[in-house]
């Protein structure tokens, strides 16, 4: 199958045996696209991106159909940290020296819309995904506290953003007492949720609202075109407009959109539950992501187990054992949980940029695509859902923005992605450490 993840490490037609596929309750299968249909949009692929589009597009009234190449959920969106994040996924810092203050002022105010879309999806339609407030960014040396500090220091007095709090070398152990981290800051505007029944309960609001969901229907070819065609193994749709919500599993679909776009994978392991002993990971219900090399990040399940993502691979097939890819760095972060029982691991497919931010563009008059959002994808994609929904509408003033962003292909084509993994890794790795 080449470069198409859809099924380099996954079983069609099932989600992957993490703790979240065991703790949620799965939609009723929809059926494949079965011959010859017309819509006026057609939405390709059933994560955020495309569920919040699909679902913005049909309650203004469009005729949406929905096409997914597995199940609803399936992809990043149902398998990752759950954090919804403040800002931009690189730093607003970085952010300024690359678009400039007054473009930077906007992304900020697109960031901040971002998570208020989320809150509002989940509040509007009844979600149930255990949203919780707080999210920690922990440095692992002095000088990633201080930058943490700074970093805070500059939202409150550039953003007027005063919902975190810079926490010292005790404070932050009261609240995560592990001995690697020196400090870090809290931020009590972020989240972090269940993304499967998140995913889930925004499946279940697009049905709802009128749109034809078909999964186990890959498109295979798009014809572009004031009336555009995408072929399917059992059927064909012919749409005034196209919405390409793939990400990491958009595959040679889209040449354009696939020379910025990386996909990577990522992995999560579930602990056994920990019962009175969690005190000894979090004392409060937030998560957190650190400031090391290869960024951790964890949190505790309703259930009161470990959910602990790290480490990462430099090929497209996940590895041979998980659970001892991830076991290293949270051993490094707890120590005493070397004789901890290990339920559940799993790996997810995302997708990155050259930049780290996401890579929005017009890819035809009447085709968009939203991806590339680098593990900032809860907020980021659920948001740039809407933004294509508004922008079909032809309100576009926010897609805009964001295709403005600048974005840098990678070079040498699709034949030299696995050695550009590698290197691309530790590139983004070294860019963090040098603030770049």
């Amino acid at each position: 199958m080449g470069l198409n993840l859809l099924y380099s490490n996954d079983k069609p037609g099932a989600y992957p045996n993490s703790w979240y596929a065991a703790t949620a309750q799965p939609l009723a299968p929809f059926p494949p696209l079965s011959g010859h249909t017309h819509a006026d949009v057609v939405v390709v692929g059933a994560g955020y991106t495309g569920l919040s589009a699909a679902l913005h597009l049909a309650e203004a009234g469009m005729d949406v159909l929905l096409l997914e190449a597995n199940r609803v959920g399936f992809g990043a969106s149902g398998r990752n940290g759950g954090q919804l994040g403040s800002g931009q996924r690189q730093p607003q810092d970085v952010v300024e020296k690359l678009t400039g203050q007054a473009e930077a002022d906007k992304l900020w105010r697109l960031a901040e819309e971002a998570k208020a879309v989320v809150k509002g999806l989940i509040q509007r339609h009844n979600i149930d995904c255990d949203l919780k407030p707080g999210v920690a960014w922990a440095g692992s040396s002095k000088g990633d506290v201080t930058h943490l500090h700074d970093y805070a220091r500059h939202l409150r007095d550039r953003y007027a953003y005063d919902q975190i709090d810079i926490l010292g070398a005790e404070a932050f152990h009261d609240l995560c007492p592990s001995p690697d981290y020196k400090g870090g800051i809290v931020d009590w505007d972020a989240g972090h949720l269940h993304p499967l029944k998140y995913v889930l309960g925004l499946a279940r609001a697009a049905r709802d609202a009128g749109v034809r969901i078909h999964e186990m229907t890959e498109v295979l070819e798009i014809e572009t075109g004031p009336r555009a065609r995408l072929r399917c193994p059992q059927g064909e749709v012919t749409a005034d407009h196209v919405i390409l919500a793939c990400n990491g599993y958009l595959g040679g679909l889209e040449p354009k959109v696939a020379a910025r776009v990386m996909p990577i994978n990522n992995f999560i392991v579930a602990t056994e539950p920990l019962g009175a002993e969690t005190a000894k990971i979090l004392t409060k219900d937030i998560a957190v992501a650190d400031s090391r090399f290869v960024v951790n990040y964890f949190r505790l399940s309703a259930d009161g187990r470990l959910l602990f993502g790290g480490g990462e691979n430099y090929g497209y097939r996940f590895p041979a054992s998980i659970e001892a890819l991830v076991r290293k760095p949270m051993l490094e972060i707890y120590p005493h949980l070397r004789d901890v029982r290990i339920d559940y691991a799993w790996g997810g497919t995302l997708a990155i940029t050259m930049k780290r931010l996401p890579y929005l563009a017009r890819v035809a008059p009447n085709m968009l695509s939203a991806s590339g959002y680098s593990g900032h994808g809860v907020g980021t994609a659920t948001h740039a859902g809407y933004l294509m929904a508004q922008a079909v509408q032809g309100e576009a003033a926010g897609f805009d923005t964001m295709a403005r962003v600048p974005s840098t292909p990678f070079p040498g084509g699709t034949a030299l992605r696995n050695p550009l993994l590698a290197l691309a890794m530790t590139w983004f790795g070294l860019r963090d450490r040098l603030g770049i």
